[in-house]
């Protein structure tokens, strides 16, 4: 394996990484100044729901243009089309000298290890009022995992793949800000937990259902990779998926008893209007 760095990417990885935590601090803090501005309820949270507010907002940021530069380099630039001669898939990568998608989308990698590098070090300094062990093991694996891609040039089109999962991040922060907000009885609640259903059905468990199955049939690429990468692509996406399954089934859960309750109130409003 050819661990080698080209002189310009000596540079530009740094300054990709770098990039995405100025951003991450950059979003946070226009966050914290729109919602004094905007949202009357920002006055009334306390200290830690307001940093979380604002940790929440270059999340959903930085989950909007992941997940939309990977969708497009994996499903619309052809990069990995089994049609196209350029090598086999394992080994194909999102740098493309004379592709400005192949520039934009290798960078986006190395901003989301500055996102996660941040969302961690926020995790940790809070802890665990940003999150639990679940959080801290999530964003190990998904760094390790991008780096070790990165570094290797190998398995590019999985580690696009599995940052398209973000997708489903403005629906979990929405809910959260809607919860905090008390507006848990508002309509938009329901429309949003179940969107938040669906699209974690689709992007965090169909989608990881075509990625083993895209795995398998490609197996002899797969074992192809050095040892290292081998192992780690064996254990580190089925441990993301398994989390992933264990929060839908939480989220299936809490879709329910919010659908529960929504009839239940629908029924005894029938029931005094009759």
């Amino acid at each position: 394996m050819d661990w080698s760095i080209r002189p310009e990417e000596q540079v530009l990885w740094p300054a990709s990484v770098l990039a995405g935590v100025v951003m991450c601090g950059a979003v946070y803090e226009t966050t914290r100044q729109i919602s004094y501005c905007c949202f009357k309820c920002y006055d009334g949270l306390s200290p830690m729901q307001k940093v979380e507010w604002n940790n929440r907002g270059f999340s959903t940021f930085h989950a909007l243009v992941v997940a939309a530069v990977s969708f497009y380099v994996v499903m619309v630039s052809g990069l990995f089309s089994e049609d196209v001669n350029n090598g086999i898939i394992i080994d194909r990568k999102s740098w493309l000298s004379d592709s400005m998608f192949g520039v934009s989308s290798y960078i986006s990698v190395q901003v989301s290890i500055g996102y996660f590098l941040t969302d961690l070090a926020m995790i940790l300094w809070y802890f665990p009022s940003l999150g639990g062990k679940e959080f801290l093991l999530h964003h190990g694996l998904s760094m390790y995992a991008i780096c070790l891609a990165l570094f290797s040039g190998k398995a590019h089109m999985y580690i696009l793949m599995v940052l398209f999962t973000e997708a489903t991040t403005p629906f979990v922060n929405l809910r959260w800000y809607l919860d905090v907000a008390g507006q848990k009885t508002h309509r938009l609640y329901l429309c949003n937990g179940l969107a938040l259903f669906v699209g974690w059905l689709v992007a965090r468990i169909i989608l990881f259902v075509y990625f083993f199955s895209h795995m398998y049939f490609h197996f002899d690429q797969v074992k192809s990779i050095f040892a290292l990468g081998f192992y780690s692509i064996m254990t580190v996406p089925p441990t993301i998926a398994a989390m992933n399954v264990f929060w839908f089934w939480k989220i299936s859960k809490g879709m329910v008893k919010t659908l529960c309750k929504s009839k239940s109130k629908a029924l005894t409003g029938n029931g005094k209007t009759d």
